[in-house]
């Protein structure tokens, strides 16, 4: 130490560099920061490319030295432009970010260029991450692969992540499933999240590895475990669907509790239905409203829907149809096929709004291309009678069959109507039959009647065919 310190003292850089890195390390010398970087500072001066970069790490932390990231900067280039690897990495993180220097993907590109060629491999990561997007470099999936390659080589788990996402869709490498698992395992192994939740959806999936609900689990749950609010909500799914692991309820709760603590909406949602329905927890509509209030206030559109359906029932919540139009609203405008609907239903019989057909029709239409079959049934009666539409029998039969095939018996009555009387569709006593049949067995006695007054207006050919029909697809599909 003597002889360091003599050394360091006549003016030796790599001496002055040795001391300050005992001084920062507090290795063989009590550690001393301020100590640290007055040596680093003597050698780099003189040219000391390790003290330039270790200097330039103290100038951006503030360690030892009044931080300064002007300062840390230029001893990073310092260093950079003598070949030192760290330090051009250094530099590349900080243009791409922009931190301490104006955002430059260019110059970005250009010192983890130099870094990744000596083999540094979070360089060579982010490298590939700007020939992948693009970035300060042409865009190039080829170059992306080569550099996550050279990283995954040196374990880095994210270059391994990415490099099997490369593998699994065959972009800038040939599509192999097997390299994909590998490479993703590898990084899954190492505990990278990304990958620990792809392995699972791969498992889950069986996607170029066997089908297998249980080792799906054990991988969404190391992402759990690592505090991830997306796998904690899937846990509770697997949990509560019995998918991997026994249904248990509780342990749905459990997962979805700590999802819904870090604001996830869905978790909310389905913790608030939990409550609601008192599975896994005490019934509790007070905290049924909570939990869906949380996720409605984030923008969930299940959640505002059944907020509403909560304020409407006075469930938790005080009895409000006001409040509970507002989340409707809100939901149905966001896409919500229920909500949709019941504000259709609202308009149409003037329910906590100005009756209002036309307003009414909209939200039907609406509902009603998401499949919601009463949605279906009352556009077809809106068309067939001209409310809120032009009178269209044909748009009529259009709805009323798509109703009518998943089994709703009036729109079967109504659509039976239509082919007895020919508006909208050619007029077919057999199609007739058979619809006023399928309704009459949902249990619609008009159409039961309609069945009687029409078989005698047919022949019993007509009606040997009718009831073949009928048996044949008791479902509604006539």
């Amino acid at each position: 130490m003597a002889t360091l310190r003599q050394k360091a003292a006549a003016g030796e850089p790599e001496a002055q560099f040795l001391l300050g890195l005992l001084y920062e390390e507090g290795n063989g010398l009590p550690q001393n920061y301020h100590e640290a970087a007055a040596w680093y500072q003597k050698a780099a001066s003189q040219g000391n490319s390790q003290a330039q970069y270790n200097l330039g790490n103290m100038y951006y932390t503030g360690r030892g030295i009044a931080q300064d990231k002007n300062e840390a900067i230029t001893r990073y280039q310092q260093a950079a432009s003598q070949g030192h690897p760290e330090a051009q990495h250094a530099l590349g993180i900080m243009y791409y970010e922009g931190r301490g220097v104006s955002q430059d993907e260019s110059q970005a590109a250009r010192w983890l260029q130099q870094a990744a060629s000596q083999g540094i491999a979070p360089a060579q990561f982010l490298l590939g991450v700007l020939y992948k997007a693009g970035r300060g470099v042409p865009k190039d999936n080829k170059q992306a692969a080569v550099w996550w390659q050279q990283a995954a080589r040196q374990d880095d788990a994210e270059a391994q992540y990415h490099l099997g996402v490369l593998y699994q869709e065959g972009r800038g490498v040939p599509k192999n499933d097997s390299q994909a698992v590998a490479w993703i395992q590898k990084a899954a192994e190492q505990g990278n999240p990304q990958a620990r939740f792809l392995l699972g959806d791969l498992y889950s999936q069986g996607r170029g590895v066997p089908q297998n609900e249980t080792t799906a689990f054990a991988w969404y749950q190391k992402v759990a475990e690592q505090g991830d609010p997306q796998a904690q909500f899937l846990l509770g799914i697997l949990c509560k669907e019995g998918k991997g692991v026994p249904q248990n309820y509780n342990q749905a709760v459990t997962w979805w509790q700590k999802a819904a603590s870090q604001g996830d909406p869905q978790a909310q949602y389905n913790l608030g239905i939990l409550y609601q329905e008192g599975r896994g927890v005490p019934q509790d509509y007070g905290e049924a409203a909570a939990w869906t209030a949380q996720a409605a206030k984030q923008g969930y559109a299940q959640a505002q829907y059944n907020l509403g359906v909560l304020y409407q029932e006075g469930r938790g919540v005080p009895q409000d149809d006001s409040q509970a139009l507002i989340w409707w609203q809100q939901a149905a405008e966001q896409g919500d096929a229920q909500a949709q609907y019941t504000l259709g239903v609202l308009y149409d019989q003037g329910r906590g709004v100005p009756q209002d057909d036309n307003q009414a029709a909209i939200w039907y239409q609406k509902a009603a291309e998401q499949g919601i079959t009463l949605a279906q049934f009352n556009l077809g009666y809106m068309y067939e009678n001209g409310k809120g539409v032009q009178k269209n029998y044909k748009e009529a039969a259009t709805w009323y069959q798509q109703a009518a095939e998943q089994g709703i018996a009036p729109a079967q009555f109504f659509l039976g109507l239509l082919y007895e009387e020919g508006r909208g569709v050619l007029k077919d006593f057999v199609t007739a039959y058979v619809w006023f049949n399928l309704a009459a067995a949902n249990g619609d006695e008009e159409a039961a009647e309609a069945r009687e007054t029409l078989s005698q207006q047919m022949t019993d050919t007509q009606i040997d065919q009718a009831q073949q029909r009928s048996q044949i697809d008791q479902t509604g599909n006539g």
